[in-house]
């Protein structure tokens, strides 16, 4: 019991070193004086297809979110802040393909990955708010009490970070997303390269009326990125109209 204690302690240690060698948010930019107050703080960015579907056009700092479903958006989300200049974490999914999120464009330089974070996952998470401007965090299968989801929602608040939890019970989050894989494409029957994914997104949040959408992945341009699609369950009547038109 001492042992793992103590093997706790300095994990929690090692990543408090490690927070403190990463540049202040801002640190970059001109220090300038504001000249006044701004209405609002900017949301973290992401991948461009999954902006009309969220209420601020992104991650709103400060925040908690609740995923359930793809990795493969979440290595998306990742690529997103960290490739603008964010710098963020991931804490509990030791299966989030980390080349995945490396050709959507992810800069893994600015990328920490705990994939092991021990007995107490939510102390980590709470240690990497303090710097970073993402933290996601799988609970594998944790339900967080309330009390504790507070406390971690007040340090996100108050650290201007986002907290993404998935694989989990959360309560009272800002924001709900739910994806589900509606199919694939680039198979045959049996064989072939996987080329594209495509995912039916959800998204709930506390104020605003529930978005649906369709995302696919596809390589593009040497990379792998998100793109909107049409529902694949809406009527293709248009397009038979014009080949029958012009068949006669």
């Amino acid at each position: 019991m001492g042992a793992a204690a103590e093997a706790r302690r300095e994990q929690l240690a090692e990543l408090r070193r490690r927070m403190a060698a990463v540049p202040a948010r801002g640190a970059e930019a001109t220090a300038r004086v504001p000249m006044a107050p701004e209405p609002r703080r900017e949301p973290l960015p992401v991948p461009a297809a999954l902006e009309n579907l969220l209420p601020d056009g992104g991650l709103a700092k400060g925040s908690v979110v609740v995923y359930n479903g793809a990795g493969s958006l979440i290595s998306g989300l990742l690529a997103a802040v960290t490739s603008a200049g964010g710098h963020a974490a991931v804490v509990g999914l030791p299966r989030l393909g980390l080349l995945a999120a490396a050709e959507m464009g992810a800069r893994l330089d600015r990328l920490a990955v705990v994939s092991d974070p021990g007995p107490d996952p939510l102390e980590v998470a709470s240690v990497l708010l303090d710097g970073l401007d993402l933290v996601v965090l799988g609970l594998n299968g944790l339900a967080v009490p309330m009390s504790r989801a507070r406390v971690l929602a007040a340090r996100a608040r108050g650290k201007n970070s986002t907290l993404m939890v998935t694989n989990g019970s959360w309560s009272g989050p800002a924001l709900h997303i739910d994806t589900r894989v509606a199919g694939y494409s680039g198979l045959g029957r049996g064989c072939g390269r996987l080329r594209t994914v495509r995912l039916d997104v959800s998204v709930r949040g506390r104020s605003a009326q529930p978005r649906l959408g369709h995302l696919s992945l596809s390589p593009a341009g040497g990379r792998v990125e998100w793109v909107s699609t049409a529902d694949p369950a809406a009527p293709a009547e248009p397009p038979l109209r014009i080949a029958r038109h012009a068949a006669s």
